[in-house]
């Protein structure tokens, strides 16, 4: 099949849109990368270097030495692993109750549950749940960098529309054959699902690797902090004398929600076309 002249400029130029975009959009990812690498007296060098001369690596040194993240990435592995694992198990069900169950104030419920997708985080977090989570003693716990965000109104909604699209035949099948709705949920509702489980998981830790404000105002310790809080910490520490040491920092903090995107890429690519997203 021939493809019209005017049809291939329009892929060609989308295509340079696309890549400028893409570049546009790496671009402080590099520059991130190139400071780190870059001894002090080279990092505001100008023109800027978008590639590392040489290879610096005493500011990753100086980075860990300064402030303790190998204890600040084992709290946000903790943290977003937890996180991630509890929106999924929440979402997943609450997804399914509103797709599949027809109960009393459904609607409402629903209605109540995506209004709340319109409060800011900031509302909530610096006195309800704070005076919430001191009550209950959990100040510089993990149970309060968790178990608050354990439930998503975000994944609830995208599950039960995911939920949605899947034909009603299949629970009827299953209900003909003697499969409970517990039956059905764990042995065919979930396997035809990983795409979009996996899309909505990456989403989900990569929120949670980057929590800021509440590790900021519910942990007093060190040794609780996450490791975003512990990039603001090495900022304090070194002042605007060192950027490469705090680029380098940054840099770290960044490097596992990569290798997290990465890895589940395809997954999240997936859940994208199957949920009508197209790019």
């Amino acid at each position: 099949m021939k493809i019209s002249t005017k049809k291939r400029t329009d892929i060609i130029f989308t295509e340079i849109i696309l890549i400028t975009m893409s570049f546009i959009f790496v671009l402080p990812l590099i520059l991130a990368i190139t400071m780190s690498l870059q001894p002090p007296q080279s990092v505001f060098s100008f023109p800027p270097k978008f590639f590392p001369t040489g290879f610096n690596w005493k500011n990753y040194l100086q980075a860990f030495n300064t402030v303790p993240f190998d204890r600040l990435f084992l709290n946000s592995a903790i943290v977003a692993i937890m996180v991630t694992f509890g929106k999924l198990v929440t979402g997943t069900l609450a997804g399914y109750a509103f797709a599949n169950f027809n109960f009393f104030g459904k609607s409402f419920g629903f209605s109540f549950l995506f209004a709340t997708l319109f409060l800011p985080a900031e509302l909530i977090m610096i006195v309800p749940l704070f005076s919430i989570m001191a009550k209950f003693g959990w100040v510089n716990t993990y149970w309060a960098l968790t178990i608050p965000f354990m439930a998503s109104a975000t994944n609830t909604f995208i599950l039960r529309q995911h939920f949605l699209m899947i034909p009603k035949e299949l629970e009827d099948s299953a209900r003909i054959d003697g499969a409970g709705p517990m039956a059905y949920f764990l042995k065919i509702l979930l396997p035809l699902s990983k795409s979009m489980i996996g899309g909505v998981s990456i989403i989900n830790f990569i929120y949670a690797w980057n929590f800021y404000l509440w590790p900021l105002i519910i942990t007093m310790e060190d040794k609780m902090k996450t490791v975003q809080v512990g990039v603001k910490m090495l900022i304090d520490a070194e002042g605007a004398s060192n950027w490469g040491v705090i680029m380098a920092g940054t840099v770290s903090a960044v490097i596992p929600t990569l290798l997290v995107f990465f890895i589940l890429q395809p997954l999240f690519v997936k859940s994208l076309t199957r949920s009508g997203i197209k790019g």
